[in-house]
C-alpha cells in the first residue's frame, strides 16, 4: 500500500507543468525511509533516492528482535526468502544515499554496515567510483528526524538532480495543524475505500468453473504448482524418521516427542483402538491451540469412533501453546522469513506423517488425518502435500482463510472450498452445519467419483 501511494504521487508530480518529469527524487525517514526503498525499487522514474533510517536486515529484524520496534507497514511478506538487501539492490545503478543515525535502536548500525557493504560491492560492478552514485551518511544520536539528516538529503538530491554541489540550508517554515495534513481531517466519507483497499489492489483468486474431469485435473495441476511457488516454498520436506524410539507401541497408550526441524520437537500421545476388530488404520489427530492431549478430544470419538489415533500437537498448540504478548514477535517476524505460525505447524504435521508412513508400523496400515476448525484445515493441507494420507475428516471447518489458517499469499491462489477440492478423490468428511458453503468441494468430488460427505452436527 505504501509503495503504491508513492507511485501514484509520482504520477501526480509528472502531471504538473512546473515539474521536470525526468528529474524525480524520493526521500523519507523511518516508515518514509522504507517506502523510499520500495518506491525507488519499483519505479525507475525515480532518479535519486535518499532513504533515511528505513532498512535493516533479517539478522537484526529477526535475530535481534528489532521487528518489535516497528509497525507492519515497514515490511512485506517474503515468500521467496530473499535477503532484504535485494530490494535495495533494485535501485542500482541510480543515485542512492543510504542515511542513518549512529545510535538508532530500530535501525542498528550492525545491519546498516552489512547492507552498506553489499551495496558498495553491487555498485562497484557498475562503476569504479561507487561514491559518485552511492554513499552512506551517518549522524550522531538515535531514531529522530534530525536537521542534519535532512540537509544531507537536500544536498545529495541537489547534486544529482540539479548538478549543484554546494552547502544548503533549511528555511524556517510555519507549522501546520495536524488536521491540515490529513486528506480527510475529521471523518472518512461514506463511500471510502481506505479500510478495504487491500481487496482492491491485491488480486484475489477467482473461483474456477470445472465443466468436466479434464478441466478439473488441469486446474488441480496448475494450482498445486502455484501453491508450492507462492505459498509453501518455505515448507520443508519431511525427513525419513524411522526410529522405534520415536513412535508408539501400537498396542498400548504411550507418549513421546518427535523432532520436526532443527531445535523443534513436538509431543505426541497415542491411544490404541478401544475394541479389537478389523484394523481401520491409523488416525493422526491434529490438536488446535486450546486443546489438551491428556485424553482423546471429545469430538474425536464422534468422528473416528474407537479407532487408534496418534494425537499430535504442532508448535504453539496443546501443551506447546505459548504466550506471544504484544508486539507479537513470533507471529510478526515469521512472514519476513516467508512463513507464518500456521505454515510452521504444517511442517510439524508433515514430518509426523513422514515418520509414521516410513515406519514398519505405518507402512502396513492406511494413514488418515482429522482435526477441528483451523487445525482440521492444516490436516487437509498435509493431505494435499502428502498423498499417503488416504482419508481426511474436519470438524467445524472455517469457510475462508480470512478466519485461518494463515498462509502467505494463500488467497491469491485459492480459498478453503477449493483447497479441499484438491483432496479429491480421496475420502473427505466435513462436520459442518453449512454444507452449501462447500458446494465447490462437492462438485470436485462428483467429477472425480471420490467419497465425500457432510456429517451433520
Amino acid at each position: 500500500m505504501e509503495c503504491w501511494n508513492g507511485v501514484r504521487a509520482l504520477d501526480y508530480l509528472q502531471s504538473r507543468a512546473e515539474i521536470d518529469p525526468s528529474r524525480l527524487a524520493v526521500t523519507g525517514i523511518s516508515g518514509g525511509g522504507a517506502a523510499t526503498f520500495w518506491i525507488a525499487a519499483a519505479d525507475e522514474r525515480v532518479k535519486v533516492a535518499v532513504p533515511v533510517s528505513g532498512m535493516s536486515d533479517l539478522e537484526d529484524y529477526v535475530g535481534g528482535r528489532v521487528v518489535n520496534g516497528h509497525c507492519d507497514c515497514m515490511f512485506c511478506i517474503n515468500p521467496f526468502q530473499r535477503s532484504w538487501t535485494d530490494i535495495a539492490a533494485l535501485v542500482a545503478p541510480r543515485s542512492l544515499l543510504f542515511a542513518n543515525s549512529g545510535h538508532d535502536t530500530i535501525f542498528p548500525m550492525s545491519g546498516n554496515d552489512r547492507i552498506r557493504a553489499r551495496l558498495e560491492r553491487l555498485y562497484g560492478l557498475y562503476t569504479n567510483r561507487t561514491d559518485q552514485v552511492f554513499d552512506i551518511g551517518v549522524t550522531p544520536g538515535g531514531h529522530d528526524d534530525k536537521v542534519e539528516l535532512r540537509l544531507m538529503a537536500y544536498r545529495w538530491i541537489n547534486r544529482h538532480l540539479q548538478g549543484q554541489d554546494v552547502p544548503v540550508t533549511e528555511p524556517v517554515l510555519p507549522p501546520f495543524d495536524g488536521a491540515q495534513l490529513r486528506a480527510f481531517p475529521y471523518a472518512l466519507p461514506a463511500d471510502e475505500r481506505n479500510t478495504s483497499i487491500d481487496q482492491t489492489l491485491l488480486p484475489m483468486a477467482v473461483r474456477k468453473a470445472w465443466n468436466d474431469a479434464a478441466t478439473f485435473s488441469a486446474w488441480r495441476q496448475n494450482t498445486l504448482q502455484e501453491l508450492r511457488r507462492l505459498v509453501f516454498g518455505s515448507v520443508t520436506q519431511p525427513s525419513a524418521i524411522n526410529s522405534s524410539e520415536l513412535l508408539p507401541d501400537p498396542q498400548n497408550i504411550g507418549s513421546g516427542w518427535l523432532p520436526t526441524e532443527t531445535g523443534i520437537e513436538i509431543p505426541w500421545r497415542y491411544f490404541p483402538a478401544k475394541n479389537k476388530g478389523p484394523d481401520s488404520g491409523i488416525w493422526l489427530v491434529v490438536l488446535g491451540e486450546a486443546e489438551s492431549n491428556e485424553s482423546r478430544p471429545e469430538w474425536v470419538n464422534a468422528s473416528i469412533g474407537d479407532a487408534a489415533c496418534l494425537v499430535v500437537s504442532p508448535r504453539g498448540s496443546g501443551p506447546l501453546r505459548f504466550q506471544d504478548p504484544p508486539p507479537f514477535f513470533i507471529q510478526r517476524s515469521l512472514p519476513l522469513l516467508g512463513r507464518t505460525l500456521d505454515s510452521c505447524r504444517l511442517i510439524d504435521i508433515l514430518h509426523v506423517v513422514g515418520a509414521v508412513a516410513n515406519s514398519d508400523w505405518g507402512r502396513r496400515r492406511p494413514l488418515k488425518i482429522a482435526g477441528k476448525g483451523a487445525a482440521g484445515i492444516l490436516g487437509a493441507y498435509a493431505g494435499i502435500l502428502d498423498t499417503r494420507l488416504t482419508e481426511v475428516i474436519i470438524e467445524d471447518p472455517p469457510l475462508s482463510h480470512v478466519s485461518g489458517p494463515i498462509f502467505p499469499n494463500i488467497l491469491r491462489v485459492m480459498d478453503i472450498p477449493d483447497a479441499l477440492a484438491l483432496l479429491a478423490p480421496r475420502s473427505l468428511m466435513l462436520g459442518s452445519s453449512n454444507p452449501a458453503a462447500f458446494s465447490q468441494t462437492a462438485r470436485a468430488y462428483k467429477l472425480t467419483g471420490g467419497t465425500y460427505g457432510i456429517l451433520q452436527r
